[in-house]
């Protein structure tokens, strides 16, 4: 859900289910309704400062610079946004090849090339992040792709600043192009609802 749409949201659970209550910590806050339905909101970009449904909307409505790194064995991309929109941005790819059912000594020629491939994509990957999300002054930053490839890029010590800053959830994404990078930019800001029913339950019981 987008984070404009959350308070009304609020409004029409209560609305559907009778009155809430409403139980706040600062990764979650969650819902009880007079007719036995609940829901869970996870807090983004935790933690939450103001324990109540107040302090949750306006968490989720503070303007952020909101930095996005994707890399994956075939691609990267990183970008910087600000009230959803796209300030700057680099996408690109590097061939790295695929595994071989050859053994022996091919297989092992293949792995090594392998392996060394990989090291050139994150080694690009991690020139993008030091020139678009280093100097950014983010607030917070969301990955995706390999986490294992992620953390390569964010071991590089010019960007040490960088995991402090790293939030949940992590993407999954495929190879990195501007469209993905641009959804991650969406999903990175969406609010995360678990909602049980009651009358969904009833009608599953019925």
């Amino acid at each position: 859900m987008a984070p404009g749409r959350l308070d009304r949201w609020l409004d029409g659970f209560g609305e559907r289910h009778g009155t809430v209550r409403y139980d706040v910590t600062p990764t979650s806050v969650t819902l009880t309704a007079e007719d036995g339905s609940s829901a869970v909101v996870t807090v983004p970009f935790e933690p939450l400062a103001v324990l109540s449904r107040e302090g949750l909307v306006a968490h989720v409505l503070t303007e952020r610079r909101l930095g996005v790194l994707l890399v994956r064995r075939g691609g990267y991309g990183a970008g910087v946004f600000a009230g959803g929109n796209l300030l700057d941005s680099k996408v690109g790819s590097r061939h790295v090849q695929g595994t071989t059912k050859a053994g022996g000594w091919s297989q092992q020629r293949f792995a090594r090339r392998r392996d060394n491939q990989a090291r050139e994509a994150f080694a690009a990957a991690t020139e993008v992040a030091v020139r678009i999300l280093a100097p950014a002054k983010l607030d917070v930053l969301v990955c995706g792709g390999d986490r294992r490839a992620v953390e390569t890029v964010l071991e590089d010590p010019r960007l040490k600043d960088l995991p402090a800053l790293v939030r949940p959830p992590f993407l999954g994404v495929p190879d990195p192009k501007q469209k993905v990078l641009e959804q991650a930019g969406i999903d990175a800001r969406a609010i995360r609802i678990e909602i049980q029913d009651i009358q969904d339950i009833q009608d599953v019981e019925g």
